[in-house]
């Protein structure tokens, strides 16, 4: 195999790059000067090396706890659990969210062979039954089937723990037109209606 086909071949393997754009990026990274090409190597390595998750909550960063989880600024009654790391950046840039976080590593799939036992459940648990002061979890988990199905599961999980449960409301994007909305997504939006203010 030729270097080309090589790094268009690892490229591919990155999630919503395809073919032609592994091979589009292959030859633009040909295009550069070898110290920028040096530079992106560098930091992927580096990012391997230095970036781990967090003890505490599953969050990737470079120190361990993480700085989120050593903030004395954070709301510590309030426990957001998310799929992924990246979720939490989503959270993060709204600036409305100050608590913590558990990171679950992914979600439940019984056909794709993933159970409680393959996510960072008993962390939470022990997060939420530990005497800490979390006094709500609430719970972010994507508005997908498999997000669905870790939402009630947890849910039936953490009811019992003397916390209050909570999902995030799920419906329609402010911009989005129903016509082009699925039944799924115009049914969670029904069911987390609220009251108009006067």
């Amino acid at each position: 195999m030729s270097a080309i086909d090589e790094l268009s071949s690892e490229l591919a393997k990155l999630p919503g790059i395809g073919r032609k754009t592994a091979t589009r990026l292959t030859y633009f990274l040909l295009k550069q000067p070898p110290e920028a090409v040096t530079r992106l190597a560098a930091a992927i390595r580096s990012v391997s090396e230095r970036v781990r998750p967090c003890s505490v909550c599953g969050n990737l960063g470079e120190t361990d706890p993480c700085v989120i989880c050593e903030d004395p600024r954070r709301d510590k009654e309030l426990l957001c659990v998310v799929e992924e790391a990246s979720d939490i950046g989503a959270i993060e840039r709204t600036g409305e969210y100050r608590g913590l976080y558990h990171v679950l590593g992914g979600h439940l799939s019984p056909l794709d062979g993933i159970g409680p036992d393959d996510l960072r459940i008993e962390g939470l648990q022990a997060r939420v039954a530990n005497g800490c002061e979390v006094r709500e979890v609430i719970l972010a988990t994507n508005p997908s089937m498999e997000g669905e199905v870790t939402a009630t599961y947890l849910r039936g999980l953490l009811g019992n723990a003397g916390v209050q449960v909570t999902r995030i409301a799920l419906g329609l994007p402010v911009g989005g037109d129903l016509e082009y909305a699925d039944g799924v997504t115009i049914a969670q939006a029904l069911a987390a209606r609220r009251e108009m203010p006067r």
